[in-house]
């Protein structure tokens, strides 16, 4: 007669008991497999919500316009009516404009000598900037109406650290006067390239330091409907005379990129992963396998009791099922704990899908059931004469 399903679990968990350190180091093979399969989905998903929401919230309609080198290699710049002509088209919505000022250096004191900026560099920019690259701070203000004549200066976030700045009030040393830190940005994902920048406002920039209006950026936003139209005409609005010296970027492009790329090294991690998965299961097959020449004896006694060989391959292949499905639940424990360190870690929400977890041990238990065959029918084949004279 058939084994009833308790009565099969409750043989197979007496077997593997019977070598618990080979049932453990099976166990442990599936587990390294399932949990690294684990963590690499709970990663990735995580990383995927963290990037769509900072997509959702920074937008995909940002551009940038940047000169291009001509052809002798030299640096080029903007025009200083760019910025007023770019925002003369009808679906932009928004302009922005920065000036790096390459003959002016910021510095903690005026005794520090020419030259040592630590990478910081200073750059003359539009009020709105922070609005259009929906950037946020960290410590203090943004730039006051009032405060525009005057020389304050908000540091980006990189600029802040290499200068050795945490709180607003500073003073730094720029051209021959000083200049008070008002604030203190927080990275900015569309605009990394002003991290490292000392930002003064554009009217105190022209008063006291000399700037002349003309740009090494400026930064767009634009109806969504209406993207491919506009970066069509920007080289010819923001300089006329030369639009092949214009470059118009989409930042957002670069994160998309970014998650396709992670997304492909990703599911090379789950192959191999799942290789592991499958080398486990080889190692079950192989245990169970021993297990039946090992228990000769014990498959003898219970034919000659009357055990049936459906009976015997069925205690077996439980007993594979059983052994792959705990490695699996403990790889799966294991995954989640790896995958709430890492978000912790690097501040990111905890996004690992339910429905993985589960899969990863009904999946296991499917490969202990597969490698467990072999050994199962081979153990219902011993006869019981045989099998209880082997020594």
């Amino acid at each position: 007669m058939a084994l009833r399903a308790a009565d099969a679990a409750g043989l197979a968990f007496q077997g593997l008991r019977g070598h618990p350190l080979r049932f453990f180091l099976s166990a442990l093979g599936i587990a390294i497999g399932v949990a690294a399969m684990v963590a690499v989905g709970g990663v990735t998903e995580s990383s995927r919500v963290e990037l769509n929401q900072t997509l959702d919230r920074l937008g995909t309609n940002m551009l940038t316009v940047a000169p291009a080198k001509d052809r002798d290699g030299n640096e080029t710049r903007l025009p200083a009516t760019a910025g007023r002509m770019l925002g003369n088209i009808g679906p932009v919505t928004s302009t922005s404009v920065v000036g790096r000022i390459d003959d002016l250096a910021a510095y903690r004191t005026p005794y520090v000598p020419s030259g040592r900026t630590g990478g910081v560099f200073v750059a003359a920019v539009d009020s709105s900037l922070l609005t259009t690259l929906r950037g946020d701070l960290a410590h203090g203000t943004w730039f006051t109406t009032a405060g525009e004549s005057y020389p304050t200066v908000v540091l980006g976030h990189q600029a802040a650290r290499n200068l050795g700045i945490t709180l607003p009030g500073t003073r730094l040393w720029i051209g021959n006067r000083w200049a008070v830190v008002v604030g203190i940005l927080r990275p900015l994902d569309l605009a990394e390239g002003l991290d490292p920048g000392v930002l003064l406002p554009m009217g105190a920039a022209q008063d006291y330091f000399g700037y002349d209006g003309t740009a090494t950026s400026v930064y767009l936003r634009v109806d969504e409907r209406q993207v491919d139209a506009v970066v069509a005409v920007i080289p010819q609005t923001a300089a006329p005379q030369r639009p092949e010296l214009v470059l118009v970027d989409q930042p957002s492009d670069a994160l998309e990129a970014k998650l396709a790329a992670d997304d492909a090294l990703n599911r090379l991690l789950i192959a191999l992963a799942a290789i592991g998965l499958l080398v486990g299961g080889i190692g079950v097959s192989n245990t169970m396998i021993i297990a039946s020449l090992e228990r000769r004896s014990e498959i003898g006694l219970r034919r000659a009791l009357g055990a049936t060989r459906g009976n015997i391959a069925t205690q077996f292949l439980a007993e594979s099922t059983l052994m792959a499905a705990m490695g699996g639940l403990l790889g799966s424990l294991l995954g989640c704990l790896v995958t709430a360190y890492y978000t912790r870690a690097q501040d990111l929400g905890y996004a690992l899908p339910l429905w993985l977890a589960v899969a990863a041990v009904v999946l296991t238990a499917l490969v202990g059931g597969v490698a467990g065959l072999y050994p199962a029918f081979r153990a219902s084949r011993e006869s019981p004469v045989s099998a209880l004279t082997a020594q």
